[in-house]
């Protein structure tokens, strides 16, 4: 009978290959929606670019996603994580996260400003956001690195 990690590495890899088919639909879609609407009209076209860079750039994101559960739950091997590891994985994973929402953020403030400046709202919330979760994960860099200096203090003395 197959123990409770194996099942967890079976579901964390088969949610990961779904998601990076999801990302690859996804580029793929953006790529065929800006052909034919550069066929349709050079105009439609330019719409259509900032369309296909959000599409990318959440494609990104969803494949940086499944690269975090697969490094993590699927290759890792179980274990006690230092504190330095933890700290390094989730920066880099939140990091992926962080420049999706800026980007998103600017390619809507883009596509707004033109069309309608009255809905810039939503995409200039979603900078604020970002900013604050860089001000976030700055203060978790802050702390953590001090519970490493403590724990290696700690390990040192006892």
């Amino acid at each position: 009978m197959p123990n409770i990690h194996s099942v967890s590495r079976g579901a964390f890899a088969g949610a990961s290959a779904l998601l990076i088919l999801l990302a690859s639909f996804l580029i793929l879609s953006g790529g065929i929606g800006l052909v034919a609407a550069f066929v349709a009209s050079l105009s439609e076209g330019r719409e259509e670019i900032l369309q296909a860079i959000s599409y990318v750039v959440i494609s990104i994101a969803v494949f940086d996603v499944a690269k975090y559960f697969i490094e993590e739950e699927v290759l890792r091997p179980k274990g006690k994580q230092s504190i330095a590891e933890a700290r390094v994985s989730l920066t880099k994973f939140m990091t992926t996260v962080i420049i999706a929402v800026f980007i998103e953020g600017l390619v809507g403030v883009f596509e707004r400003s033109g069309k309608a400046p009255a809905d810039i709202l939503y995409p200039a919330a979603l900078l604020v956001v970002a900013t604050g979760m860089v001000v976030a994960l700055g203060v978790y860099q802050k702390l953590s690195i001090g519970a490493e200096r403590e724990k290696k203090e700690k390990d040192m003395i006892g």
